[in-house]
């Protein structure tokens, strides 16, 4: 089963593999660049927080270096699974917290892709989740979620110019 949804310039996509897994997608036009996006992301995730204080409280290193995938806890729940700069694409996994006493599995995808036409870019979510039983509801907050967080990180990035 695919959803769509329209919302405020951005356009959600919701495939259910089963009543337990599925996706969850949705595209975020930004005023940023594509590579400025993606960098706040694998270069300085600890201004993400400063840029959406609302949503995200903190981003800690554990080990390793920022903006490196070494298989090591990068964030208080998340680990960085992929980081492809050429593409400014960016794959988290989580690891722990509240989001894994409904769900087996939650990833989440970032990529920064410039606009063909004029300035500015598309951020796309990608979010691919198993649910622990079909109690749990699906997802679809978080993507609101994601829409705010990609509106606030580039409203910060163009105050930061």
């Amino acid at each position: 089963m695919a959803t769509k949804m329209a919302g405020a310039a951005h356009n959600m996509r919701k495939t259910e593999v089963s009543s337990l897994v599925g996706k969850l997608e949705v595209d975020v036009d930004i005023k940023a660049s594509a590579g400025k996006f993606h960098h706040m992301f694998a270069g300085r995730p600890h201004h993400v927080s400063k840029a959406s204080p609302g949503n995200i409280r903190s981003c800690d290193l554990h080990e390793g270096e920022w903006g490196k995938v070494d298989g090591e806890a990068k964030v208080a729940k998340e680990r960085i699974e992929a980081v492809e700069s050429e593409k400014n694409l960016i794959t988290f996994r989580v690891i722990e917290g509240d989001l894994l006493k409904e769900y087996k599995s939650f990833v989440i995808t970032i990529q920064a892709t410039p606009k063909q036409e004029g300035p500015g870019s598309t951020v796309h979510w990608h979010v691919e989740y198993e649910k622990i039983d079909e109690r749990v509801a699906h997802p679809e907050t978080f993507i609101e979620f994601c829409v705010q967080v990609s509106k606030e990180i580039d409203e910060h990035l163009l105050n930061e110019d």
